[in-house]
């Protein structure tokens, strides 16, 4: 018996199209996630960049559960002393919303080189519209 693998260029990239009003932050990378990686194609090699490109929209609408809007905080680092910046969800969300969900699905790829492109195929629009018409997106239909 030999195992297939799948060889870079060779699997045809998808896109596909996923609505985040009213979804939950967590689950909802949860389920994006794998179709980026591609464990949802018989084809999965994990050095192989094979998975399929996501279009997030609606993405000021996500939820949080409980009190994580007031308690959740997320910090980054300029590399200077004193240069730890904690930021609550709330805040973050009126600032930049798109990059609630993106940290979300950054941190649940794996750690290697891959993942640099991995999160380059995931498109996230604040609003309704997204500049992808070209690529002919099917909506995607995830179990959350």
């Amino acid at each position: 018996m030999k195992s297939y693998m799948a060889k870079p260029g060779e699997v045809a990239e998808r896109w596909g199209v996923v609505d985040a009003d009213g979804k939950i932050v967590g689950r909802l990378a949860a389920a994006i996630a794998p179709i980026l990686m591609g464990k949802h194609r018989p084809q999965y090699t994990p050095h192989v960049e094979c998975g399929d490109s996501v279009i997030v929209i609606n993405a000021q609408k996500v939820q949080l559960t409980g009190k994580k809007w007031e308690q959740k905080t997320y910090e980054r680092y300029s590399g200077y002393p004193g240069g730890r910046r904690t930021e609550p969800a709330w805040h973050l969300l009126q600032r930049k919303p798109e990059e609630i969900l993106r940290l979300a699905v950054r941190r649940m790829l794996p750690k290697n080189k891959l993942a640099h492109r991995m999160i380059n195929k995931l498109k996230i629009y604040a609003g309704t519209d997204h500049p992808h018409q070209a690529q002919q997106p099917e909506p995607l239909e995830l179990e959350i």
